[in-house]
């Protein structure tokens, strides 16, 4: 089984920093499950990893961000178990995700969709 995030920051049907099951890649193609729906998108859009996630992804804002509190900053953190966004106050080491409860490291040292 492998996992596919988003490694490119474009506007599309996927989360910024959200793990998705990949179920197939190809010359062109890969597909992820998306809510349970089956979604291609360009393999050069998405990273690709055969262990399950288990760190927060820490994403930075983008700049046409809408529905983002503005109160959360410059970056926010993306859930590797359910995809949930949260707050990051502070620089903790761990966090709880208040969706599914599970408690995971932060993925500070990744410099995600850094220029």
């Amino acid at each position: 089984m492998q996992w596919g995030r988003l490694q490119v920051d474009v506007n599309c049907q996927l989360r910024r920093g959200a793990w998705y099951r990949v179920k197939q890649v190809a010359s062109l193609n890969a597909v992820l499950d998306v809510n349970r729906q089956l979604l291609a998108v360009p393999h050069y859009l998405i990273e690709v990893i055969s262990a399950p996630p288990r760190r927060w992804s820490v994403v930075p804002r983008p700049q046409n961000a809408r529905v983002l509190p503005h109160d959360w900053g410059a970056a926010y953190g993306v859930c590797p178990s359910c995809r949930e966004r949260a707050a990051l106050r502070g620089r903790p080491r761990t966090m709880e995700c208040r969706r599914c409860r599970g408690q995971f490291e932060i993925a500070w040292d990744e410099a995600y969709l850094a220029d």
